[in-house]
This record gives structure tokens, sequence and C-alpha cells, in this order.
């Protein structure tokens, strides 16, 4: 049986008082990827933030990592985001310092203190985004895909058992949007499951996995091209 890394059951979403989402359920297993589509404005970022425990969850049974939305306390949300990896759309690196620099400032506010095994950390993930050569560089020393590839590395810092890509290419031209799925895709074939919004149709016809839609205030399945 596979291990479900998401499990949502019977989930209402709200954004403050207003229901965005209902009867929500969705599974995710162990190296899985997974498309969420949907208009602009449908929930899908509603769904993330959830996911991610920026928004609480207040109806339904929600499993995430190994952690349960509904009863998860302050003080756990940390851990619980440790086990996941996100990225956004608009890259959000910190631009005052280095590729380097920004991925030791995320470790250090994970809790990481060895500073050889930081370094070791760091130099590992710039290999899997084939980012070795550029640690020393600074955020606007590099093109908006090798941008991308350093919000990947850093996501990819803790290890995590899921990446929550929010638009991932939204901001990158065709052939760059390509490398970048092809990574996500070989990061989903390592045993991490990938959840990536998009709207991004040409995307999701050449590198095809399962999809989820946003659609009339709740989510249902699509099979690998239809419902598009």
């Amino acid at each position: 049986m596979e291990e479900a890394i998401v499990k949502l059951q019977n989930v209402a979403i709200f954004q403050k008082r207003n229901l965005i989402l209902t009867h929500v359920n969705l599974k995710i297993s162990k190296g899985e990827f997974v498309y969420l589509i949907g208009k602009t404005g449908s929930g899908k970022s509603s769904l993330l933030k959830t996911l991610y425990a920026e928004l609480p969850l207040h109806e339904g049974e929600a499993t995430v990592v190994g952690y349960d939305l509904k009863t998860i306390k302050e003080k756990d949300i940390p851990f619980l985001r440790r086990k996941m990896g996100i990225v956004f759309q608009d890259f959000q690196l910190l631009t005052d310092r280095s590729v380097e620099d920004n991925l030791l400032f995320v470790l250090k506010a994970t809790g990481w203190k060895n500073k050889n095994e930081m370094i070791a950390r760091v130099m590992e993930v710039l290999e899997e985004v084939n980012l070795s050569g550029k640690r020393k560089k600074m955020p606007t020393q590099l093109s908006g895909g090798e941008q991308q590839r350093v919000a990947i590395a850093r996501a990819l810092l803790n290890a995590p058992n899921i990446i929550l890509a929010d638009e991932p290419t939204g901001n990158l031209d065709p052939e760059t949007s390509n490398e970048i799925m092809r990574l996500l895709k070989s990061i989903s074939e390592n045993g991490q499951s990938v959840l990536m919004a998009t709207h991004n149709y040409n995307i999701i016809h050449k590198f095809p996995a399962r999809i989820i839609k946003c659609d009339e205030g709740t989510i249902t399945a699509a099979s690998n091209q239809s419902g598009i």
C-alpha cells in the first residue's frame, strides 16, 4: 500500500469566514506528481495554504506529512513545514546575500547548528539543481531560471516529503519552464511528492501527470489529459 503524504477527507477551506472550498477529498502518495489547476480565485492557493497550516482547518480531517492539521499546535507548525518544501512563482530570494547565504539562512532558521554540515548540505542541493558553480553569486546575477533553481534547492534543504510549488514556471520562458519541469519531475522520481499549481496547460501536455481541479467551490479529479 502506497504511503499517503497528504490525506484530506471532507475538508472545508475558509479564508477568515469566507468558505472557499468544500467537500475536499485528496490523497497524494509518496513520490507522486500531481497538478493543481483552476481559474484564478478558484481556491488553489487557499488549498496550498491549508496544507502548510497558514490557514487553520476547522472542518473535515486532514493529515499532512504525519501531522493532523485539525489538532496541530502553533509550536509544531515549523516542524510540519520542515517536512515540506515550498516554491513560489516569484522566487522570494534574499537579494542582499549570495546563493550560498540564502540557503544557509534557511538552515539556521530551521535549527541546523554545525557549520560544516550546513555547507555540505548547501553543496548537495546546489549539485542536485545543477548550480554548483553559482553558490557565491548574488541572485541579481542569475537568470530567472537559475533563481527558480535556487528556490527549488532551498525547498530541498531539509529533505522534505513533499514539494508544494505555486506557479513555479509562471515567470519563465517556455524553454526555462521545461528545464524546471524536468527538475521537479526528477525530484518526484526520487521519492518526494510534488503538488504543483499551474495555469500552463502546455506544460501539462508535455509532462503528463495526475490532475486535480479547483472548480465551483470544490476539487475534482481529472484523468491525465481530460478535464482541461
